[in-house]
Formats: C-alpha cells, sequence, structure tokens
C-alpha cells in the first residue's frame, strides 16, 4: 500500500564502538525517582509509587550536538539520567525476569520547560509542551547489556560549563530498573525499541544559551551539548 505522504524517519541512536544502530520506538520517562530531587520538586518520596510521562520518538538529539535554545520558555531545566533500551518485550513483566528484557543502556537529558511545567501543574493541565518538544532528549550512545552488565550503582552527574550541577548515585533510585519495568508493563504492552528514562537526581536548575553540558554514568557512558 502506497503512502499519501513520506513517512517520517526511522530514529535511530547509535551503538558505542559499532556500526550498528538502535531503532527508538516510544520514550517512557519516570517521574521522582531519587528521594532528594522528589523533595527540591516539593513532594514526600515515601509515599508515592511511580508514575510515568512521554516524550516523542523525535526528540531524541544525539550527544556533541549544538542545540538552538527552544521556543516559549524562558525557564529550561537539565535533568540528567539513566536511559534502559528495551530489547524485548512484553506485558506484566516480574520484576525478577525485567532484565532480560534490557538491551541496553545510555545516558540522557530530560531537558525541561519548567515555567511550562509549573504553569500546567497549577492549572491541573497535562506536562506534555513541558516535557515533549523539538530536541528534549539529548542522548549518548548506547551500550550493550550484554557488554556492561546492568547498572544499580555508580556515579550520576552532570555539569554546566565545567562546574558539577547534579551528583548522586544510582544506587539512590526509589525504584531500581527491574521495578520501573515491572511497573511499567502493567500498564502499557512494552515493545522492542522503547526508551525508559529513569528519572533525575537533585540539583536540577537552568540551563543558559551559550551554555555546555556535559553528563556521566558511571559504567555505562557520556553526553555532551551545548545550547545556542
Amino acid at each position: 500500500m502506497s503512502t499519501v505522504i513520506t513517512p517520517p524517519p526511522q530514529i535511530l541512536v547509535p551503538v558505542l564502538g559499532s556500526d550498528a544502530a538502535f531503532p527508538v520506538g516510544r520514550i517512557f520517562c519516570v517521574g521522582r525517582n531519587y528521594a532528594a530531587h522528589a523533595r527540591e520538586m516539593g513532594h514526600d518520596p515515601d509515599r508515592e509509587p511511580p508514575f510515568f510521562f512521554a516524550k516523542w520518538a523525535d526528540a531524541v538529539v544525539p550527544t556533541g550536538s549544538t542545540i538552538p535554545y527552544p521556543a516559549a520558555t524562558r525557564d529550561l531545566h537539565h535533568e540528567i539520567e539513566l536511559v534502559v533500551a528495551i530489547g524485548a518485550g512484553g506485558t506484566d513483566i516480574a520484576a525478577e525476569r525485567a532484565l532480560g528484557h534490557v538491551w541496553g543502556y545510555g545516558v540522557g537529558l530530560d531537558m525541561t520547560r519548567r515555567d511550562l511545567q509549573a504553569e500546567a501543574k497549577k492549572l491541573a493541565r497535562p506536562w506534555t509542551m513541558a516535557k515533549s518538544f523539538d530536541q528534549s532528549a539529548p542522548l549518548s550512545a548506547l551500550r550493550p547489556a550484554a557488554e556492561i552488565g546492568h547498572p544499580s550503582a555508580g556515579a550520576i552527574w552532570l555539569k554546566i560549563n565545567g562546574e558539577t550541577r547534579q551528583s548522586g548515585d544510582l544506587a539512590d533510585q526509589i525504584w531500581p530498573v527491574p521495578e520501573i519495568i515491572a511497573h511499567l508493563s502493567r500498564l502499557v504492552a512494552l515493545r522492542p525499541g522503547d526508551l525508559i528514562m529513569t528519572g533525575t537526581p537533585d540539583g536540577v536548575g537552568p540551563v543558559r544559551p551559550g551554555d555546555r553540558l556535559e553528563g556521566h554514568v558511571d559504567g555505562v557512558g557520556d553526553l555532551a551539548v551545548t545550547y545556542r
């Protein structure tokens, strides 16, 4: 069957040290998965189950990019995150089997138009335009779990212009990766190609034109982008 318009291109993320690429389907994001960040956003991490929001696949922008400062905001914020790449789909996945569905990992930024988010919260409206906008998901090359294992502890940090702004440890996650996958798979059928952004440590804050952002997750990799 022919199409009436040219189909959009498949979003591909490179695999580090390889000519291969990972095709991206959907991007799910976990909110408030580090206790200190939940508190800095005014919430009690001991009383809330995980919740999810989404970004479009074409929000992905590769590491090394120079990115235009986004429209419709004066308060763009950084959120550094471990990213999980799903290789095998499923529903109602048990936590003890969840890591068998993971293809690999990367380092990502959940860029947020914080002023739009604050206004949406105040009016009890969806966050979509605060979270899923053009080039709002900078992402490193991915590394296969078969090569690096499944990181559950290790440093995660973000620097802006060489100054550390966020610093945490994967071990501080309220919901570790297996539990995230188990919970999400009870809400939607996971598919190969899905990405899961697993939440950010505390220290989120503003990004200005001209800033260079460098992110890192121990054992996974590095990410760098510049805003203009």
